[in-house]
């Protein structure tokens, strides 16, 4: 029997905060809040310490089923013929059934078939079961990343141009793609499989995959997509083809943006951190004003700490080039906007603003980024991070950024009581 979704109206508690879709297994954080396993395992993944719906910093990141919300969930999905796997299209509830791995072989072949390479024989019907097995846990992943030819058939899923093939299709394989390809760990098997040839395309990366990023129906797709992107530029050919192509770089910049959706930007900075790293990507970079949506992030008070440190990371890579320290300098709310994260945001965050710091007011003198800093209040918290417990590193940069203000004659420094022992802090 097929439905319309149109006229079922989800309870908002039912929805993950993180996904927005219908939860399959609800679990609960510290905080009380309660997520769906795979989406809030993915931000734990991330590197994040906070939940993300109260941005309180979590006292521990394990999290315990919440078995009578699950039961709720199941018995409305029952009643009204739900099937949380297809938010955007009608099918029947029993498509998404539980299947043991024999059958879970049997629907591969079956996709498979005569003409395995190009995905034709696939329905979203059947890869919703195999999106379904793979959600359940990760001996499931396990088992479908090591199963013969399965990695394979997901990357001609993505590569096919199969006017038969609906988006929905190559959406999900991209989600099942990133799911399994952890434990699939042979990134440069992936990497052969998905990118394109030089030689046959000047674009190196799917188009259907870009589409997926750019239109994707739900956040966890287009997240999907870029954790993809980065596991697939792991040297230096890969990160400059990656980084080249149509449309990339403009719409990872773009979708840094305090008001796109978390687990997103937080995606995108790791993915931008990795294919910065070839010295002719980062005047791009430059150029399409990565630089200033940095600065807005790092203003956020909304942004968790795992964010703000890779925002961090990804400003000195972008102005390790001469055009992005030129733009840096000369955007002192950026300047006042690292001199704020200095502190209270991590000792690896601490190391990178203070870098960032020292190389524009002490490496390259810049006035304009030394005035930012007086400004911002960034000589205390230069010496409150002397006396705290700060690493070498971190000690001799503001040591030395110290000297440069101690040289200005109107600096705050020319009236520090040196006889002070304490400073309150902030």
């Amino acid at each position: 029997m097929v439905r319309d979704d149109l006229y079922i109206t989800v309870p908002s508690f039912f929805r993950c905060p993180i996904s927005l879709d219908v939860m399959k297994s609800p679990v609960s954080l510290s905080t009380g809040v309660t997520y769906d396993r795979s989406s809030i395992q993915r931000w734990l993944d991330s590197g994040n310490n906070t939940c993300p719906a109260t941005m309180q910093v979590l006292e521990t990141k394990e999290f315990v089923p919440n078995a009578n919300l699950h039961r709720l969930i199941q018995t409305w999905s029952s009643q009204n013929r739900y099937n949380p796997l297809d938010d955007s299209s009608a099918s029947s509830a029993e498509s998404a059934s539980p299947l043991s791995p024999d059958k879970i072989q049997l629907v591969v072949k079956e996709i498979g078939g005569e003409e395995k390479e190009s995905g034709r024989n696939c329905s979203f019907d059947d890869l919703s079961k195999i999106a379904s097995f793979a959600e359940e846990s990760s001996e499931n992943r396990r088992f479908l990343a090591k199963m013969d030819g399965f990695v394979t058939m997901l990357a001609a899923l993505i590569h096919s141009d199969d006017k038969d093939l609906s988006p929905p299709v190559v959406e999900l394989a991209v989600r099942v793609l990133d799911s399994v390809s952890t434990e699939f760990g042979d990134f440069h098997e992936l990497k052969r499989l998905l990118l394109i040839p030089k030689e046959k395309s000047p674009n190196s990366l799917p188009p259907s995959l870009l589409r997926v990023m750019k239109q994707g129906s739900r956040p966890e797709s287009r997240i999907a997509t870029v954790r993809i992107i980065q596991s697939i530029a792991i040297d230096a050919e890969s990160k400059l083809a990656v980084a080249e192509s149509d449309g990339l770089l403009l719409h990872l910049v773009n979708s840094i943006a305090p008001r796109t959706d978390l687990p997103l930007i937080d995606a995108v900075l790791s993915c931008l951190i990795s294919i910065s790293m070839p010295k002719r990507v980062k005047p791009q970079l430059v150029r399409l004003r990565a630089i200033g949506k940095l600065r807005e992030v790092l203003r956020s008070p909304s942004v968790p700490a795992a964010t703000a440190e890779k925002a961090l990371k990804l400003l000195e890579s972008v102005s390790s080039c001469r055009e992005g320290m030129a733009e840096l300098c000369g955007d002192s709310a950026c300047v006042e906007a690292v001199v704020r994260k200095a502190m209270k945001v991590s000792d690896a965050a601490t190391e990178v603003a203070v870098t960032i710091l020292w190389t524009a007011c002490y490496l390259f003198r810049d006035q304009k980024a030394a005035d930012a800093v007086v400004r911002s209040n960034g000589l205390t918290r230069i010496l409150l991070l002397m006396q705290s417990n700060c690493s070498p590193a971190v000690r001799q940069m503001s040591t030395d950024l110290l000297r440069i203000f101690r040289v200005n004659s109107k600096s705050c420094l020319s009236s520090y009581d040196t006889k002070t022992t304490h400073i309150m802090p902030f």
